[in-house]
């Protein structure tokens, strides 16, 4: 997959294509359904398939400029990339969303950034899709521009689960309680955070508890605490362990990471790129007295994750 961020190729450089916008938070079932719908276009029409989301998302820009608490997110953006490559996405265009951007008449949007620089031939968007100065921008004006310059426009309804709209903002409420039954089904997925294992303060070895550490943005929804999960990218079959987010209270850390001790595993893989995938929580991150009150902890929750994981 191709990934273009912060800026756009010029028309000249950019291929006629079948797209999608929005923010793809989640990349749930509605999202889903979206890409399903363009990449049948695509085979159509024998175009290839563009997402286009931004980076921040909307929501995150304008919550930085009001000075107003960021708004949870469920994957950061390495995630939503390696999701779209899996569902065999040709293109992830992630646009610097800006003053410029956030200000910009919708009109000029579609026709400068869609039309001129992007080459969409034929664009689907979700049902709720709003966009440009003031969010004018909607699926009327979409198909009133496009037809004017040969570009076709179709929407997807909203997907009802339990008789509720299936929406970010609801897989959002899930993740913060840690309840991963009730988003993994909404996700169509089980939800799995991944990144390359960085170096430590290697606090755990010393406790004999070694982790694997990966950062986390400190906008990540998940909520802080312990999980059992099972690990992806160390071999041909899932490894099981019991994993922590958090900023680790205990020894005052600041940076939110994703800390996971892999059972009977005890390799060097720094630089490795795994994915974690949370089975379920266990318990809310707390700061110990001590650290044998943390090795006791750590101890209890990894028979609780043993016996989970089976």
């Amino acid at each position: 997959m191709k990934l273009i961020r912060g800026t756009v190729l010029s028309q000249s450089q950019h291929l006629p294509c079948v797209a999608t916008i929005g923010n793809f938070d989640g990349l749930h079932k509605g999202h889903r359904k979206i890409i399903a719908q363009i990449k049948a276009l695509a085979e159509q029409s024998n175009y290839p398939t563009t997402v286009i989301s931004f980076e921040p998302l909307p929501t995150e820009f304008f919550s930085v400029k009001l000075a107003k608490p960021l708004p949870g997110r469920i994957y950061p953006y390495r995630d939503k990339a390696r999701i779209l490559e899996n569902l065999g996405i040709d293109e992830f265009v992630c646009l610097d969303f800006s003053t410029a951007l956030s200000e910009m008449e919708p009109e000029s949007f579609i026709k400068d950034i869609l039309l001129e620089r992007l080459n969409i031939k034929h664009l689907v968007i979700g049902d709720d899709f709003r966009f440009g100065k003031q969010r004018r921008g909607d699926y009327q004006m979409l198909c009133e521009v496009g037809v004017q310059y040969g570009m076709e426009v179709s929407n997807t309804a909203t997907i009802v689960q339990d008789g509720k709209r299936i929406s970010s903002t609801r897989i959002r409420e899930y993740l913060a309680k840690g309840e991963l039954s009730k988003a993994n089904p909404l996700l169509v997925d089980s939800y799995q955070l991944s990144g390359k294992v960085k170096h430590g303060d290697k606090r755990g070895r010393t406790i004999g508890f070694p982790t694997l550490n990966l950062s986390l943005p400190e906008d990540i929804v998940a909520a802080r605490g312990a999980y059992a999960v099972r690990i992806y990218g160390l071999g041909g079959e899932a490894l099981k362990g019991v994993a922590n987010i958090g900023n680790r209270p205990t020894v005052s850390g600041t940076e939110t990471r994703l800390e996971t001790y892999v059972f009977d595993f005890d390799e060097q893989v720094y630089g490795k790129h795994v994915c974690i995938e949370l089975v379920e929580f266990l318990r809310a991150e707390k700061k110990f007295d001590s650290f044998d009150d943390l090795m006791a902890q750590i101890t209890q929750d990894s028979e609780r994750a043993k016996a989970l994981l089976g």
